[in-house]
């Protein structure tokens, strides 16, 4: 067996291990990369660490130390409250308003799940308190988040255009960003009619199948808190740094992780009790979560698997099917496996295929990181098992089954016209 085979069977095992007993995907790609870098590709450890991707580790440590800041101060809870008073009165809005915010945080630099996290709760005890569809009210608060995750400061815009930039192929952020948010938009919108959005009363009063909440409700009580509280200065300066995020990189053209990492230090000398609660909630397994997957795709490209899958694909005869295959792949791991780790592997396992031209790198590059995030709404998946958990007065085995169904429905539909819509007209 080669040694490329044997590379690519220990990546499927990585995956296939990391998904059936619940164990860091990258801490099993740092031994994968130990292993066959040691015992199959005669690298040292030097060889090994060159593909640990230290400007991503900054990107993934500097935002999300920011926005755990945000949430320790209890600014990101302002800004929701402040989102759904603008609504009041007006329940069809409300899954709109919940796309929007957590569109939002994931735009400005929120992981995916911490956005679903915090949005989730609130959103799904107003769909109970107003006869929403959780399925509704689920679907909009991921793909809200899915639409802004791939803005230029945005954690999964930060890797894949890093990734890209690494691998030396054309890129287009602002194309990558606008292909998601239009993507998730659409479905968004298509998911409000089929389930019901458009009968939505007009006004907030409480529905035949539902009752008010009590007064010492959880999710009330937090919105009330968060009213009086208002505007702290601490919370004042939280908004001010991540407006200084999105101009240091949008218009100075800085480095996202190291203008945020910046930001977060400043916030904590003058706050530093939030900062040591926030150094304790940076999102860790996912840090450490890409730093493996890209560290062992390192080790493959130095022994020289990510040549040799992309002339297997290449293989196929047929450029335009191999994309489709290739956007197919990412779309059923990620329903099961991580997002971030999907698109890790994938993208460089489809440089060899796409230098040949064929192919405009920057449509499938699009194709790909849509194909491997808007299928988030499995329940298997990280942010679909936060709205199943989220869930208040459902049925948990029913609503299990609709977000498996309608989660099968976007892995089978939407690569296909990622495919279509930025593949075959031939994008970048």
């Amino acid at each position: 067996m080669s040694p490329e085979l044997i590379s690519i069977i220990v990546l499927v095992a990585v995956f296939v291990l990391a998904t059936t007993r619940s164990v860091n995907m990258g801490a099993l790609s740092f031994a994968a990369a130990f292993g066959v870098g040691e015992l199959v590709a005669d690298l040292d450890a030097d060889g090994i660490f060159a593909g640990f991707p230290g400007d991503l580790f900054v990107v993934l440590v500097g935002v999300t130390y920011l926005f755990a800041l945000a949430r320790a101060n209890g600014t990101t809870e302002w800004l929701v409250h402040a989102a759904v008073r603008l609504v009041r009165g007006r329940v069809a809005l409300i899954p709109w308003v919940m796309f929007a915010i957590t569109g939002v945080l994931t735009a400005i630099g929120a992981v995916s799940p911490a956005a679903v996290a915090i949005v989730a709760p609130i959103a799904l005890s107003f769909a109970a308190r107003y006869g929403i569809s959780p399925l509704l009210m689920g679907a909009m608060v991921v793909h809200g988040a899915q639409g802004g995750g791939f803005s230029p400061i945005s954690i999964y815009g930060s890797i894949v255009n890093g990734i890209v930039e690494r691998e030396k192929l054309p890129g287009n952020e602002i194309t990558l960003f606008l292909a998601s948010l239009v993507v998730n938009l659409v479905i968004a919108a298509v998911v409000f009619v089929v389930c019901g959005g458009l009968k939505l009363p007009r006004h907030a009063t409480a529905t035949a199948t539902t009752a008010p909440r009590p007064a010492d409700d959880p999710a009330d009580v937090t919105a009330v808190e968060g009213a009086a509280s208002g505007l702290t200065p601490d919370r004042v300066a939280t908004l001010l740094a991540l407006v200084a995020l999105v101009v240091a990189v949008l218009v100075f053209d800085l480095d996202a992780g190291l203008a945020a990492i910046t930001l977060a230090a400043l916030l904590s000398l003058f706050w530093p009790k939030d900062g040591k609660k926030a150094a304790n909630e940076i999102s860790w397994p996912t840090v450490l979560l890409i730093c493996g997957v890209l560290t062992y795709v390192g080790v493959l490209q130095e022994m020289g698997t990510i040549d040799y899958a992309g002339r297997a694909v290449s293989d196929i005869g047929v450029p335009l099917l191999a994309a489709l295959l290739l956007c197919y792949i990412g779309a059923v791991i990620s329903a099961f496996a991580s997002s971030v780790g999907i698109m890790g592997a994938l993208i460089p396992l489809a440089v060899p295929f796409l230098a040949k031209g064929d192919i405009g790198a920057v449509g499938m590059v699009a194709a790909l990181s849509v194909s491997a995030t808007v299928v988030d709404v499995s329940p298997f998946s990280t942010n679909g098992a936060l709205v199943l958990a989220a869930a208040p007065d459902v049925d948990r085995d029913r609503f299990f089954r609709q977000l498996m169904v309608y989660g099968g429905v976007v892995v089978a539909t939407v690569p296909a016209v990622a495919w279509l819509a930025m593949v075959v007209p031939g994008l970048g």
